[in-house]
């Protein structure tokens, strides 16, 4: 499936920018199950110097200079992409969460990218509450799949979708204690209790289609950046996706940006700014196939 994407963010300052520096996460990543056709990042104003690489964590990151007063910073970022995830193995024929938890802590050649992300991270530690929502679903011995599914789908019911009730900077603790917030912090929640049991997860920054197929529901999270947990089930099956705030295994709706411990490592806009006083901040994405 083709996917169009286009995200939209603006900056309004109450007293003109001198200088501004820009990192942005805004490019698709290149993975075997998505192909980026082409992308493209316009800035206005135009930045002095523009610059590519890829971070620790092999995502795309695009840094703008600018050296021009300006009362207003605007980022649109565009692409074409190709998705066709594979399907996920059979549950009941994944190892068990324990095995996983062990290989992890072992380390080694087999489990060396995901070892890092079963360490506690500024957004995700190892939150006990978090761990003891989690734990449930790790009964002695159940396949690891077949547990994620499971707390996949609880978060969906657990867990009331409602913006403003939550900032990039609410702790893990105050999401489980409102039970509310939004796709970023559901999956910080997951990411906290899987880790609280030694589970490596990672964030997975990204879009979700904006208007479902004919006849389907549609997403929450839609219309702005989207945020989905990547789950370790051991070196034999590797990585899959899921998506606690719509409950579903990331196939055929979603593009992906990058991942990182937590939103701290993928964050769309980051930068440094001298003067601009206080800011206002506008977003708005719209993912449709093409």
């Amino acid at each position: 499936m083709r996917l169009r994407v286009r995200h939209a963010t603006r900056y309004r300052y109450t007293t003109p920018v001198d200088l501004g520096s820009h990192m942005l996460h805004l490019s698709p990543r290149c993975l075997p199950h998505q192909r980026v056709i082409w992308d493209r990042i316009a800035a206005q104003p135009p930045a002095l110097s523009t610059s590519e690489s890829l971070d620790h964590f092999g995502n795309r990151v695009t840094w703008l200079s600018l050296e021009q007063p300006h009362a207003a910073f605007d980022v649109v970022a565009e692409a074409l992409v190709e998705v066709q995830f594979p399907a996920p193995p059979d549950p009941l024929a994944t190892p068990a969460w324990e095995d996983v938890a062990a290989q992890a802590r072992q380390g080694g050649p087999e489990a060396w990218e995901a070892a890092e992300f079963g360490f506690d991270s500024p957004m995700a530690p190892a939150d006990p509450d978090a761990g003891a929502y989690v734990a449930p679903c790790l009964s002695r011995r159940r396949p690891i799949l077949e547990a994620l599914l499971d707390l996949n789908g609880r978060i969906r019911r657990d867990f009331a979708f409602r913006s403003g009730v939550t900032t990039i900077r609410t702790p893990v603790s105050r999401v489980m204690a409102q039970r509310a917030g939004v796709c970023q912090d559901f999956a910080h929640v997951m990411i906290a209790g899987l880790r609280a049991h030694g589970l490596p997860a990672r964030y997975v920054s990204g879009y979700l289609r904006t208007r479902p197929p004919p006849g389907g529901k549609r997403r929450r999270g839609v219309d702005q950046s989207h945020a989905w947990v990547g789950c370790w089930l051991g070196p034999a099956h590797g990585w899959v996706d899921l998506d606690p705030t719509n409950d579903l295994v990331v196939r055929e709706e979603h593009v992906v940006l990058g991942w990182g411990r937590d939103y701290g490592d993928v964050s769309p806009v980051r930068g440094i700014i001298l003067g601009g006083g206080k800011h206002a901040l506008s977003v708005s994405v719209d993912l449709d196939e093409e």
